[in-house]
């Protein structure tokens, strides 16, 4: 076996060139060599033949790209709808595939894209959730599921640090468009979040979802978001995100029957409690008593290596069997939180998960049929370095 893999990228976008970039010009990941781009827009590919290396094959065709032999291993970085497209052409030429968040934009397609994934089990399949690579986030999820502190009573996260400006949503004809994007801060901004809220909660029963359709910028498609989630076990959750806010917020809260968990900024904060609730307060006799607790800014390993690690997970996986920060069958839960929470928000009422996905995908296609396509300005900005400030 190689002791590298042969990458190819579909889209040299926004995302696609800075993972072309720092592969090339800052050797972020040993074990992968970026041999082949494709992207149908010439502009584009000149662009990358001076930017990123004339030694590159390019391509303006997806799926000559991947025939060409060239590659084996891809990295589909698209518009939203097309993800599941293209991984599953790879799939189908045994191609392993990393997919960019989110896998789609509407579960149906990602069953459609997981049920071919069975069909292919020699094939590594990941996710770009860079996100659970945070130290912070992975601290939480260890904390929580140890079980030491009972259980969740109730969980809060304020993310609202993704601010758009008007020239961002108008940068490409597709952005903030149901026809063109499927959705707005839930599939954009938030797709780590959800993937987060999920993978250290687990998945809610029901969903009610408040939503508003342009409130803060001039789009078709949702940039401020209220979602109240019940779980089987009657504890609640309340996830609120917006584009909207210039100086916003990301912290997250969860409340056990131990300890409190507050997650904000990088600091990961753990008021614990000297018993559980429910056992301090069968022996308490004072009638305004609370329990007792100590308060620690926990220690975590510091690393964060993000994108990066993703990607050298996933060759690790492919040339040594190591395992992926994400496996790509994992990309529906998400997607499942959101595609609920909008459901919700359309039919004006509760969700219960599992939702009634044919349902969701028809009241999606009313929007889209009667979605208006932009004057589109340059699809792709000179630097993307604070597009993550939500994300840290």
């Amino acid at each position: 076996m190689s002791d590298y893999i042969r990458l190819g990228i579909i889209g040299i976008g926004n995302q696609g060139s800075m993972y072309a970039r720092r592969i090339v010009k800052e050797n972020w990941c040993p074990e992968i060599r970026l041999t082949a781009i494709a992207d149908i827009n010439p502009a584009r590919i000149e662009w990358a033949k001076t930017a990123i290396s004339p030694d590159i094959q390019y391509f303006d065709e997806a799926l000559a790209m991947l025939d060409s032999g060239l590659i084996n291993a891809c990295l589909v970085s698209v518009p939203h709808y097309d993800h599941p497209k293209y991984v599953i052409e790879c799939m189908k030429r045994g191609i392993h595939v990393m997919c960019e968040k989110p896998a789609g934009v509407y579960t149906l397609q990602v069953r459609e894209m997981m049920a071919e994934a069975d069909k292919h089990p020699e094939v590594v399949f990941g996710m770009m959730f860079n996100q659970r690579t945070n130290c912070l986030y992975r601290k939480m999820r260890e904390l929580i599921q140890s079980g030491k502190y009972g259980r969740v009573r109730r969980a809060n996260w304020l993310i609202t640090n993704w601010y758009r400006p008007q020239y961002y949503y108008d940068s490409g004809d597709w952005r903030a468009t149901w026809s063109g994007e499927g959705g707005g801060v839930l599939l954009n901004q938030c797709p780590h979040q959800l993937d987060l809220w999920q993978w250290i909660l687990g998945m809610p029963v029901k969903v009610q979802s408040f939503m508003r359709f342009g409130q803060w910028h001039d789009i078709e498609v949702e940039d401020d978001v209220t979602t109240i989630m019940e779980y089987a076990d009657g504890h609640t959750g309340v996830f609120t995100t917006s584009t909207g806010d210039p100086h916003g917020t990301n912290r997250f809260e969860v409340q056990m029957d131990g300890a409190q968990l507050i997650a904000e900024g990088e600091t990961l904060v753990l008021a614990e409690l000297e018993q559980l609730e429910q056992d301090w307060t069968r022996t308490n006799t004072q009638p305004f008593g609370s329990v007792p607790c100590k308060v620690v800014n926990v220690e975590m390993d510091g690393q964060n290596p993000q994108h990066q690690g993703v990607l050298n997970a996933w060759a690790a996986a492919i040339l040594h069997g190591e395992p992926l920060v994400a496996n790509g069958h994992e990309g529906i839960n998400g997607l499942m939180l959101s595609n609920a929470m909008h459901l919700s928000s359309f039919l004006g009422k509760p969700v219960e998960l599992p939702f009634d996905e044919k349902l969701y995908y028809d009241e999606l296609m009313k929007r889209v049929a009667t979605s208006k396509r932009k004057t589109g300005g340059p699809a792709v900005f000179a630097d993307t370095a604070n597009s993550f400030a939500g994300t840290k």
